[in-house]
């Protein structure tokens, strides 16, 4: 399904009715290669957090986020004690989901641990793909998988590495953010960007 906007360019139908952040979005960031590992590490929280909600939620709050959580700073974060915590819970800018705040410090000195491993989250997390963007050709977004074996890969080996909410399908989501595949579908405008 294609969405036609104001300006007459087709879209991906995942973002048919969504507002303009959703928009921009689609058209300026998702599936576009991210190798910078602040981002990286951003889009692996945003999407840890949409676990059970929709991303336009979590759209609508990312400016929290970033506010709430020192712009994504991974060595702040991987810091925060439980009085930084307890604030967070209280802030109804972002997602007060105890476990989900927690995950996001853990998560960050996981990140720290793989930096010194690897040299950086990059080199870690783009291995899955052999430092290659999985070139999709879909017609149908009934097409798009959920999950695939990389995202599997990924998913377990992050969690025996110890990260939190971080399954098979948000590690496929966070691929297909930050451009791992291009699932952008056929006739979408950003398909050959």
């Amino acid at each position: 399904m294609i969405d036609y906007m104001h300006d007459g360019k087709r879209r991906c139908g995942w973002v048919n009715g969504g507002n303009q952040l959703y928009h921009d979005y689609h058209d300026n960031e998702w599936g576009v290669p991210v190798h910078d590992d602040h981002l990286l590490f951003e889009f692996l929280i945003l999407e840890g957090a949409q676990a059970g909600l929709s991303w336009a939620t979590v759209l609508n709050k990312r400016e929290g986020y970033r506010k709430a959580f020192d712009n994504f700073d991974i060595n702040k974060i991987s810091r925060y004690d439980q009085d930084k915590i307890d604030l967070l819970l209280q802030n109804p800018e972002i997602i007060r989901n105890k476990l989900k705040v927690n995950a996001t410090v853990v998560n960050a000195g996981l990140v720290l641990k793989i930096q010194k491993e690897f040299g950086s989250f990059d080199a870690y997390i783009w291995q899955f793909v052999d430092g290659k963007v999985i070139q999709n050709k879909w017609k149908e977004m009934s097409e798009v998988p959920a999950s695939t074996f990389l995202s599997d890969a990924m998913s377990k080996d992050l969690k025996k590495r110890g990260f939190k909410f971080i399954g098979t399908t948000t590690c496929y989501a966070f691929m297909q953010a930050t451009g791992m595949v291009n699932d952008h579908l056929i006739d979408c405008f950003c398909y050959d960007r």
